[in-house]
């Protein structure tokens, strides 16, 4: 019975860690040049974000080799910012954009950087572990539309539901 919890379970956490069949991690990453703050553009709605504006992500170097991860967004209907700490590990190497993120104890999501500005690290196109969960970051708290367009694009070929994304707003910065 144990044995077969364990197998139940691994599986389990394995399925959370797959990543759409039309998506495929950047290689060539460089964890040093992804680090520090991002601006979450658009994304698709989810309980963990619902209802948040003016998210970023930050990302830091742990003392085990991984990367902390801190979201904060603002709630408008509390009137109070909202803070998450997590913590993400390369999934297969560190030059590959597919991580395992968690905020939740032992329980990992795919994170996986499906496009990159390989050349100044100015935005990433980010797949959990199926076309449920999208987003769109930036150094910048906005994009020109083009990039917008490039990112609709993208997201569109490999299957995701463009229609309803979120467009996140940063007026208000803390």
């Amino acid at each position: 019975m144990k044995k077969l919890l364990l197998l139940f379970s691994a599986l389990l956490l394995k399925g959370c860690l797959g990543m759409p069949k039309a998506v495929q991690p950047v290689t060539d990453f460089e964890l040093e040049r992804y680090l520090g703050t991002w601006y979450e553009i658009a994304r698709l709605d989810h309980s963990f974000e619902r209802g948040l504006s003016g998210v970023t992500a930050e990302y830091r170097l742990r003392d085990d080799g991984g990367i902390q991860v801190l979201n904060r967004g603002f709630s408008e209907s509390k009137n109070q910012w909202k803070e998450a700490v997590g913590k993400a590990y390369f999934v297969n190497s560190d030059s590959e954009g597919f991580l395992k993120v968690s905020f939740f104890g032992p329980f990992y999501g795919s994170y996986v950087i499906f496009e990159l500005d390989h050349e100044n690290y100015q935005y990433a196109f980010i797949s959990g572990p199926n076309t449920g969960y999208l987003w769109f970051l930036s150094r910048t708290p906005t994009v020109e539309q083009e990039m917008m367009e490039k990112f609709l694009s993208a997201a569109r070929a490999r299957g995701f539901d463009t229609d309803n994304l979120i467009f996140v707003g940063h007026g208000r910065q803390e």
